[in-house]
């Protein structure tokens, strides 16, 4: 005999219609009027049927809930209902029949009520409806639920849920769109299912094709599963629409590397489902002004990550790190990234520290493998952006040539970058467009002037646009460096040092036009540059300082700046030094009152390795 704990009433689902109704099961109903043959009742509000006045049990009013059991589905659609009187029963939802489909098929489903289960990746509400952004196996694609005019729907679902949502697959500004008829989210071994098969998905679709370098080179083969990580890494946030905040160095290579991967990764939100404008909220570029990840980066990041995450449901960012993120100087951003559980990924040519390794989840040096920084960030950045997506090799396969001449790589693998990139463009030219870059990067301060950086890099194909535009820049740059010369180099000091080296001293503080470019370094490289060619056959190494800061140029004195950053700072009380670089290109920065001291200090040290040409 059947316990009543063991009868099932069921409950249609908004989306179900008179196909999903089945006769001899009991439904629960709401009364909906009266007349003289019966009452009428509504299963939901698109089905409803009549209980004959002979099989109505009970009195009821208006709206009153109700038990019946479909006793006949006519051919014209008539349901014929029984009133049940049924005291302890379990409810079971009937949900609309439909086709259980991946979100990458929905373009073939458009005018059809499909069913998909994936993950919110994105709950954004707007004056209308609230757009959710599912993620599943294959895709990535937007579902619209409205209750009304700006009301959020379905206040129970939250980022990272598991849900299954029945709707209609429709078109809105070219874009496919689920209009949600039923939204339920998953819970226990029914949610873990579908999360490991979006996980497992996910992990083999992410993972880069195995393809070859643009040129021969033993570091970057020795290079190459790490830098697979890393574009595997970013490949996985774009299909999981998580969004990516990618901080560079604002010199022409760190702008050909962050660019590269701004150009993959942009265009793989694209072709996986995103929204028109998806590439600009889920991808962010900006430039630092060090060479390193400072305190300011990471607190503007986190201001937006965060207030993009209260208003707009997004998840939070992925940090892409190129031509930083290596070094001691490093670590306050790295640590407070960590606080905030951001992954970090870093493509970087600086002297590497190991301490920060602990706080990256990928991290593609030349230094690890016995290279050095004549592999520029801008080669490794390229060749990282091809992994993430070959379609777009054509596109900036030229960058590595222009990052080689911008950063003066001396490595054999710039004339090979060159050669590639002969058919448009000679090294004469990649010395312009790192110029250009440099110039207008310093007048865009912290902006990344993603449509101007284009047409400088020749991204777009206006091929008439490029070269008027380069004459441009590159005219008023070299009038503003030759201006600043000028009235630099009569103030340069010179004298010998005890290992034979010419050091050079030049106080841009007092000695160098402000606010201008060139700025403090770029200004003593210039220098450098002049008296390098003055002293052709002497080792030469110029500082550039000002009240609390120096730049150091070397040639022919293989120091280690960063070493020396460390011994200085341990050996001067009080100096507040900090700084880094390249081995022999790169900053300290100190206290003002203890300026004396460290360039003391600092002299001594150049003083005593070893020298040579």
């Amino acid at each position: 005999m059947q316990n009543d704990e063991d009868v099932t009433v069921y409950r249609m689902g908004p989306t179900c219609d008179l196909g999903d109704v089945e006769e001899g099961k009991t439904y629960i109903g709401r009364v909906q009027g009266f007349a003289n043959f019966g009452t009428f009742v509504q299963l939901n509000d698109r089905v409803k049927g009549l209980v004959h006045k002979s099989n109505v049990r009970t009195n009821h009013k208006e709206k009153d809930t109700i038990l019946v059991k479909v006793l006949n589905i006519r051919q014209n659609g008539n349901i014929d209902l029984e009133e049940s009187t049924i005291p302890v029963y379990t409810v079971e939802m009937v949900e609309k029949k439909s086709t259980a489909v991946r979100l990458g098929e929905l373009g073939t489903k458009v005018g059809r009520t499909v069913r998909i289960e994936g993950e919110i990746a994105q709950i954004k509400q707007t004056s209308g409806p609230t757009i959710f952004t599912i993620v599943d196996e294959s895709g990535t694609e937007n579902a619209a639920a409205f209750v009304e005019a700006g009301v959020r729907a379905y206040p129970e679902a939250e980022l990272e849920d598991i849900v299954r949502i029945v709707g209609e697959v429709m078109m809105r500004n070219n874009q496919l769109q689920i209009e949600v008829d039923s939204l339920v989210i998953l819970a226990g071994e029914e949610a873990e299912i579908v999360r490991d098969r979006i996980e497992n998905a996910l992990e083999e679709r992410a993972e880069p094709g195995d393809i070859p370098f643009l040129v021969e080179s033993d570091v970057l083969e020795k290079l190459k599963p790490e830098m697979r990580k890393v574009a595997k890494i970013i490949r996985k946030a774009v299909f999981s629409a998580q969004p990516i905040i990618l901080r560079h160095h604002a010199d022409a290579d760190g702008i050909c590397s962050a660019v590269a991967i701004e150009q993959a990764v942009t265009s793989l939100i694209r072709e996986s489902g995103g929204d028109y404008d998806a590439d600009y909220f889920l991808f962010k570029r900006a430039p630092s002004k060090a060479p390193f990840y400072e305190i300011e980066d990471i607190t503007r990041d986190l201001d937006y990550a965060l207030k993009d995450h209260a208003r707009y449901g997004q998840k939070m960012p992925l940090i892409v790190l190129t031509d930083n993120g290596s070094t001691e100087e490093d670590l306050p951003s790295l640590k407070m990234a960590e606080i905030y559980e951001l992954p970090v990924v870093v493509v970087d040519h600086h002297h590497p520290d190991e301490i920060v390794d602990q706080y990256l989840k990928g991290h593609v040096n030349p230094y690890h493998v016995g290279g050095d920084f004549g592999i520029t960030a801008g080669m490794l950045g390229t060749e990282v952006a091809r992994m993430i997506n070959p379609s777009i090799e054509a596109v900036i396969r030229h960058f590595p040539a222009i990052a080689a001449v911008g950063d003066r790589s001396e490595a054999p693998e710039r004339g090979r970058y060159l050669q590639i990139a002969s058919d448009r463009f000679t090294e004469d030219d990649c010395k312009d467009i790192a110029l250009a870059l440099d110039y207008e990067q310093f007048w865009l301060r912290f902006n990344d002037g993603r449509e101007l950086v284009k047409d400088i890099l020749d991204i777009k194909g206006n091929n008439d646009r490029h070269r008027k535009l380069i004459t441009l820049l590159v005219e008023g740059a070299n009038l503003a460096i030759e201006d600043q010369m000028s009235a630099s180099m009569p103030h340069v000091r010179r004298q010998t040092l005890g290992n034979g080296a010419e050091l050079f001293l030049l106080d841009v503080e007092i000695h160098a036009h402000k606010f201008t470019f060139p700025p403090p370094g770029k200004t003593s490289g210039e220098v450098h540059d002049r008296l390098c060619r003055q002293y052709p056959d002497s080792p030469v190494v110029t500082i550039g300082f000002g009240p609390d800061f120096a730049v150091l140029r070397s040639r022919g004195v293989m120091m280690n700046i960063p070493r020396m950053v460390r011994e200085l700072r341990e050996e001067i009380p009080g100096g507040g030094i900090s700084g880094g670089g390249h081995l022999v290109v790169g900053s300290i920065k100190f206290v003002e009152g203890m300026r004396e001291e460290v360039l003391k200090g600092l002299i001594e040290k150049i003083s005593l390795v070893g020298a040579g040409m």
